[in-house]
């Protein structure tokens, strides 16, 4: 059997585990289908985060702008609504200065616009002239698609509510067919052409935007609009159209990030797969083993024991992340810090799986709080976990790393296995590290062990409640490996699938920005790049 390791090298994916489900790879463009918000705390009512929420939510964040790294859609819908972030790189707005109208346009009734618009109207051309003013931030509220370019009239696509489009008389309406834009006729115009003339509208010389449309000419097929559509006015080279999909997939992730808008499109994914079941956790032998009440494995990929005399249950999930076009597969087991209760689960856990690594994203007391309970035994030191003996052979600590090796023995078979142990220390237990170097430092750490190791066994990889930082790992080394293959990187995509695995993966908006950041930075400093057998002629 081909080994498959982390770093792109040869070799084929293999199956995925017993009853695991497939999961597709990450997905090259972005998903544009929204889910409703679901609540995780089901069944049973309602849990609040206890304990690991406090140590890795961190302070407060305000509410934030959202907007999106994604590329665009197929159909190029541009977002053009309240929604989108306030840079003005990215979005259609103005200063509040810009968005004063001269005093008669002031003074304008919305009757007098009513006439207007049933005058023309009456004329039997059915042109409906709708008058825009953006709001204080410069904003107009509706989306548009279609351009000469793509052989289709240009339509308002979306019109979100409480908008200036919204608000506006007559009301700009979903379907509405735009004819004319100030005055210039939009027939002729490219996509890009009609994006620009209604930025335009946002200079102090024009103030408000003139739309001459015809109503609800089309209302197209049942196709669900991207809640956020973010269209770069930025470019990183004037060849942007001919770079590869890595490249404008992080461009696209770097604007995000620097119109600080990359919150708020985390904070759109749902924290779990609504239909996928999760009822094994909260069985009477079961619910005493999990750490947080409302952190629950999906039945579907959660890790069955066959041998531990305690049962079967352990509150960790398969997470399998594929990375196309180069035949790699991640493998990993995401768990919560093990209970005084559970250390016997997991070291039958680590023994079953044949996981030769595992690494510890926290401390066993942070703030005065158990955040994971020591199930290790101390250097030359070993302890019995029902059948199994675990010997300490090593143990490195450094100023943010400490590294442990174990033996692993099943004592009636005499089968006998060496695991490591990487724990990360510096990790605050509020918020995400100071800054990213000492992390991607780590991330490296772990890629070249596993390398090394050369296994299709997973890696165990746990924090407090195994979903924050632990899917800050995964979603880093996924990303890296899809740069070395010279893939598109999409973090929102990378979520969502680690989110249909493992509930609720990556906590926080702010864990999601940490690891974005450490992702743009990695690739814009050289450190991680295609290799060379991926790299485009």
């Amino acid at each position: 059997m081909a080994s498959t390791i982390p770093r792109l090298r040869h070799g084929h994916a293999p199956s995925l585990p017993p009853n695991l489900p497939s999961c597709g790879p990450p997905s090259s463009s972005p998903s544009t289908q929204t889910k409703s918000p679901v609540d995780l705390s089901q069944p049973p009512a309602h849990y609040s985060f206890v304990d690991d929420s406090s140590s890795e939510r961190g302070q407060s964040e305000p509410p934030l702008t959202r907007a999106c790294s994604e590329p665009p859609s197929q159909a190029s819908t541009v977002r053009l609504s309240t929604m989108l972030a306030t840079s003005p790189a990215s979005t259609l707005q103005g200063t509040p200065e810009e968005a004063e109208l001269p005093g008669d346009q002031e003074s304008e009734t919305k009757q007098e616009r009513e006439d207007e618009a049933g005058s023309e109207g009456s004329g039997g051309s059915g042109i409906v002239t709708v008058t825009i003013t953006p709001d204080i931030q410069g904003r107009f509220g509706f989306n548009v698609k279609g351009g000469a370019d793509q052989g289709v009239p240009v339509i308002v696509s979306r019109v979100a509510v409480g908008t200036p489009a919204d608000k506006c008389v007559p009301r700009l309406n979903e379907g509405d067919q735009v004819v004319m834009i100030n005055g210039r006729d939009v027939a002729s115009m490219t996509h890009d052409q009609v994006v620009n003339f209604i930025r335009a509208a946002r200079e102090p010389h024009s103030g408000h935007l003139v739309l001459s449309v015809r109503q609800n000419v089309y209302l197209g097929e049942e196709v669900e609009e991207p809640v956020f559509q973010y269209v770069p006015e930025k470019r990183l080279s004037p060849g942007l159209d001919q770079s590869s999909p890595l490249q404008q997939s992080l461009m696209l992730l770097e604007e995000s990030l620097d119109s600080g808008a990359i919150s708020g499109q985390f904070e759109q994914l749902p924290r779990r797969n609504n239909n996928l079941a999760i009822s094994e956790c909260h069985l009477p032998d079961n619910a005493a083993k999990n750490r947080y009440k409302d952190i629950s494995p999906y039945d579907a990929t959660r890790v069955k024991l066959t041998d531990c005399p305690t049962g079967d249950y352990i509150n960790a999930n398969h997470v399998v992340m594929e990375v196309p076009g180069s035949g790699i597969v991640n493998r990993y087991i995401a768990t919560q810090g093990p209970l005084s209760s559970t250390c016997i689960d997991f070291w039958y856990m680590v023994m079953e799986q044949e996981s030769p690594l595992v690494i510890m994203l926290t401390t066993v007391v942070e703030r005065g709080r158990v955040k994971c309970h020591k199930y290790w035994p101390d250097l030359d030191t070993t302890l019995l976990y029902g059948s199994i003996s675990v010997t300490c052979t090593r143990e490195e600590n450094k100023e943010s790393f400490s590294y442990r090796d174990f033996t692993l023995v099943e004592v009636e078979t005499g089968t006998e296995r060496l695991v490591s142990q990487m724990q990360y220390l510096s990790w605050p237990d509020h918020g995400t590290p100071s800054d990213t170097v000492e992390f991607v430092q780590f991330v490296e750490s772990v890629r070249d062990f596993r390398e090394k190791s050369a296994t299709v066994a997973p890696t165990i990889v746990h924090c407090s409640a195994g979903i924050g930082r632990t899917g800050v790992l995964i979603l880093m080394e996924t990303a890296a490996c899809l740069i070395e293959a010279n893939q598109a990187v999409y973090p929102l995509d990378l979520t969502r699938n680690m989110r249909d695995q493992r509930p609720a993966m990556i906590q926080t908006p702010s864990q999601y920005k940490f690891v974005c950041e450490a992702i743009s930075s990695c690739y814009k400093e050289g450190k991680i790049q295609p290799l060379t057998e991926f790299s485009q002629p």
